[in-house]
């Protein structure tokens, strides 16, 4: 009690002196609170930073607890478009490869079936693929069998309701083809690893670049012509590498066709035989 009053004494005369310094030489006052001002202001702002961060702690809880609720809200609504996503996009190619069925049918009146390939033999030396339609649908061995991107093989033979597929990538397969930029003949035969070789068929130089084309020729018959094969991967002379534009590995839906008859040659025109009389005009001498 002794030393509060003496600080309560202290105080009090320590603010009349302040009072009469401001009162009669207001100057001098003013330069002594800018001084003690200078001295206070750093304990000042740190006491106010203590404060405002001690007075924000409830903030700071209620803004993370809300914000981490938001964001496990926006992570779910992302998985749940990313799945529509996927979904529409899946929607889009699959409608993109059935109008390319479409087309391809509209294009090629003798189609005879449309079927699904059920399975193929991707893991074996053997290159087979297995449609859900047979005789009963028209199916017969021997037909070629395309898709929207190109060729896929021909039947080797049918059940009622299924039908066994050879690939064209299958090593006994090999398919008539040209080159499209110019129209040479050459012979597309399987590698049995879902690839193809390309193989000239005469004796000069083909030189065979990446990125030639080849589409059936229709020589032989079987198989329509115009219908694309593979695309050359890499430079060769007799033979180059070739990637197939279909692969039944990744397909579902594949067309069967008739098999392709080229026309016959077409029969010599008879000359007729000249008469006596013609003969007569035509030879002087008789």
């Amino acid at each position: 009690m002794f030393f509060t009053y003496i600080l309560g004494i202290a105080g009090a005369v320590v603010g009349a002196v302040l009072l009469a310094i401001s009162t009669l030489n207001p100057a001098a006052f003013a330069l002594f609170s800018a001084s003690v001002a200078e001295v206070t202001a750093p304990v000042s702002t740190a006491a106010g930073a203590v404060v405002r961060a001690i007075v924000a702690v409830p903030d700071t809880i209620g803004t993370y607890f809300h914000v981490h609720g938001e964001n496990e809200q926006l992570r779910a609504r992302l998985a749940r478009s990313r799945g529509a996503l996927i979904a529409g996009r899946r929607a889009q190619i699959e409608n993109a490869r059935l109008r390319a069925l479409l087309q391809l049918r509209d294009r090629r009146p003798e189609v005879v079936a449309t079927a699904r390939i059920v399975s193929t033999s991707a893991s074996s030396t053997r290159r087979y693929g297995l449609l859900n339609a047979g005789a009963w649908q028209g199916v017969a061995d021997g037909q070629p069998v395309s898709g929207p991107e190109g060729l896929i093989g021909r039947v080797l033979y049918v059940g009622p309701n299924t039908a066994r597929v050879l690939l064209i990538t299958d090593a006994e397969s090999v398919v008539p083809v040209v080159r499209l930029r110019d129209n040479r003949a050459a012979l597309a035969a399987g590698r049995g690893d879902n690839m193809i070789d390309i193989r000239t068929i005469d004796t000069a130089d083909a030189k065979f670049r990446p990125g030639d084309v080849f589409v059936t020729s229709g020589t032989g018959g079987i198989f329509i012509p115009g219908v694309p094969v593979a695309r050359v991967l890499r430079a060769g002379t007799e033979s180059a590498p070739a990637r197939p534009f279909a692969r039944a590995d990744v397909l579902d839906v594949a067309m069967v066709h008739r098999a392709f008859m080229p026309p016959p040659p077409p029969a010599p025109t008879p000359r007729p035989t000249p008469s006596p009389t013609a003969r007569a005009t035509a030879d002087p001498a008789t």
